[in-house]
């Protein structure tokens, strides 16, 4: 942990998504106040975060209270209760709170989070569920989707790129992905450009949009 606090954040809900963004703030240097419902909860979160607070956090009057308005974001990571979670949020942006993330279960809650106020809304199971299913196929080696139908993707160097630089394989023109990084066995990852050369064995980090790093990944 930094010695010196970055601004706090407000985490509604300490399931394992709000867990996992709570403790993941504070190693970062924040402040973050958790907030549930759930007595089990707040205790297992006290001697982790910089407090944590059984609260019902749909309610104005409890967030002024627990002085929300001075906080630089908050994240309501309510997940079953979509009601908790809409209300949860339509509070914050009541107080004047600009900057709002807020985890929605399917499309129709979403778009209900985003009219009350929230700024930026996440879909965690799905994101997960859909990276799990990229990796099953055996080609990828980790695989991180943007929503926009772009990823980055860490693969196996295919075999007609290896042995020859990237200026000569072209993959960007070829196979529309770009070579972003190489990372070599017993070697530090480096940057690529033009005039890598692809080893076999190596690992790659690519971007561009989905369907063409897979397609790129099985040449």
């Amino acid at each position: 942990m930094s010695a010196k606090k970055r601004k706090p954040v407000l985490v509604i809900g300490l399931g394992r998504f709000g867990g996992a963004v709570a403790t993941t703030l504070e190693r970062m240097g924040h402040e973050v106040l958790g907030a549930d419902l759930d007595p089990r909860l707040v205790q297992e979160f006290a001697g982790v975060l910089t407090k944590a607070v059984e609260a019902d956090c749909t309610d104005t009057a409890t967030l002024e209270q627990l002085g929300v308005a001075d906080f630089e974001a908050a994240v309501v990571a309510i997940g079953t209760d979509i009601e908790a979670s809409v209300l949860a949020v339509l509070a914050l942006c009541d107080l004047g709170l600009s900057n709002i993330w807020a985890k929605a279960t399917n499309d129709n809650h979403a778009r209900i989070l985003t009219r009350t106020g929230a700024t930026h809304v996440v879909f965690p199971e799905q994101r997960m569920g859909e990276r799990v299913a990229h990796l099953l196929n055996g080609r990828l080696l980790d695989f991180i989707s943007f929503g926009d139908e772009f990823a980055i993707a860490r693969l196996t160097a295919p075999e007609p790129i290896v042995g020859i630089p990237l200026m000569i394989s072209e993959c960007r023109k070829k196979h529309d992905v770009t070579v972003v990084g190489v990372k070599r066995a017993g070697e530090n990852f480096i940057h690529a450009v033009p005039d890598t050369i692809i080893f076999p064995g190596d690992e790659l980090v690519v971007s561009g949009r989905i369907g063409d790093i897979e397609r790129f990944s099985s040449i």
